[in-house]
């Protein structure tokens, strides 16, 4: 192959047409260096629909009506597989051992023992493992670590609160996958408060807090899933996070991060507001106004612009390592399992603390 000729495409096969699948397609379509080569669901029929309903080409795009043949595709070189969390050791692991690399919808299982079981499955066949949280790969989250490093703007992190939260409806809260014990049973702490661990280990590098202890009174539904909780984290340092998660409150996806120099804001950290531009706020040693009337100096704001979606930018970020495995003989990047072990570690400790009634409960370093 002569240098000047761009590389082959990564090609992606889809794993069950779930709603969530149709903003990946378009990342899909989107991404230099991607492209859908397969969808597969429990019919062709239903694979067709989806194909045809998000601009993928039929005639190029395979269409499985069963999911093993989307595995056993020679021209897929990475599952994405957007399927209920209580479905995914069984088709991880197959696509894994099929050589398959792997992009897996959060939460990614639903415990840490599960997860393993994914990750050595990706580990023995050498493949890319990497979770589906989109707002790492945005260009405003490295923009937000580079600040959050700057120990001259927020100095030590000593608090963080994440929120997120949105109003579902009645059909959701009857009907939804997110909501059936068998299907999904880690409710809305896998669905949203995935997202407010993530971020707050994000803030502090992904260094574990020693103890988690869930707040008292979480919302469950007639099944006992879990449609609004939150937590405590602590670590040995002094640093403390709280996160609260629900179905039943207005939209919101907030950070905000406490330093002994300034103070970090975010108010869409999830999906922002504008897919092209997205922004936060640092207010850097912050104090009172003359008669303590005001504040001085004032907060500044930081706008980040972006060509491609966030989901789109992941989808490009996992091509590009795909591309060095098949095609330089280079070794998965082990950055992504990681993080995504961890978050899962701490949401097995907010499950269990919630089991026990708010107990303490310790995470082992």
């Amino acid at each position: 192959m002569s240098s000047h000729q761009p590389p082959r495409p990564v090609r992606f096969g889809i794993l069950g047409c779930a709603s969530i699948a149709r903003k990946l397609a378009r990342a899909m379509l989107l991404a230099p260096g991607a492209a859908v080569a397969a969808v597969g669901s429990r019919s062709e029929e239903k694979a067709r629909l989806f194909a045809a309903d998000n601009g993928l080409d039929v005639a190029t795009t395979r269409l499985h009506g069963t999911y093993e043949a989307v595995l056993d595709d020679p021209d897929v070189d990475v599952v994405y597989l957007p399927l209920p969390t209580s479905l995914h050791v069984r088709w991880a692991t197959a696509a894994a051992a099929r050589g398959k690399h792997l992009l897996l919808e959060k939460p990614t299982a639903l415990c840490a023992a599960d997860l393993d079981a994914i990750l050595a499955a990706c580990d023995a066949a050498g493949v890319q493992f990497m979770d589906s949280t989109m707002w790492m790969h945005h260009p405003r989250t490295a923009k937000m670590r580079e600040l959050v490093d700057d120990k001259d703007a927020i100095g030590d992190i000593k608090v963080i609160n994440s929120v997120f939260c949105f109003r579902a409806n009645e059909d959701f809260l009857q009907n939804d996958i997110r909501v059936k014990p068998d299907l999904d049973a880690l409710g809305a702490l896998g669905d949203v408060g995935w997202y407010c661990i993530r971020a707050i280990l994000w803030a502090v590098d992904y260094e574990l807090p020693k103890t988690v202890i869930a707040l008292r009174d979480p919302v469950k539904n007639q099944s006992g899933v879990l449609l609004a909780c939150g937590a405590t984290l602590y670590w040995a340092d002094g640093k403390t996070a709280t996160f609260s998660c629900s179905f039943l409150t207005n939209l919101t996806m907030d950070i905000t991060l406490v330093g002994t120099n300034g103070t970090l804001h975010v108010t869409d950290f999830v999906i922002p507001y504008e897919e092209k531009s997205a922004e936060f706020s640092v207010a850097s040693k912050s104090n009172f106004a003359q008669l303590h009337i005001g504040w001085d100096p004032l907060p500044s704001k930081h706008v980040v612009t972006t060509d491609l979606p966030q989901e789109a930018l992941m989808v490009q970020e996992l091509a590009r390592l795909v591309q060095n495995i098949r095609d330089a003989g280079g070794k998965p990047e082990g950055k992504w399992p990681a993080i995504t072990r961890k978050t899962q570690v701490v949401l097995d400790a907010v499950k269990t603390s919630i089991d026990k009634g708010s107990e303490p409960v310790e995470i082992a370093n």
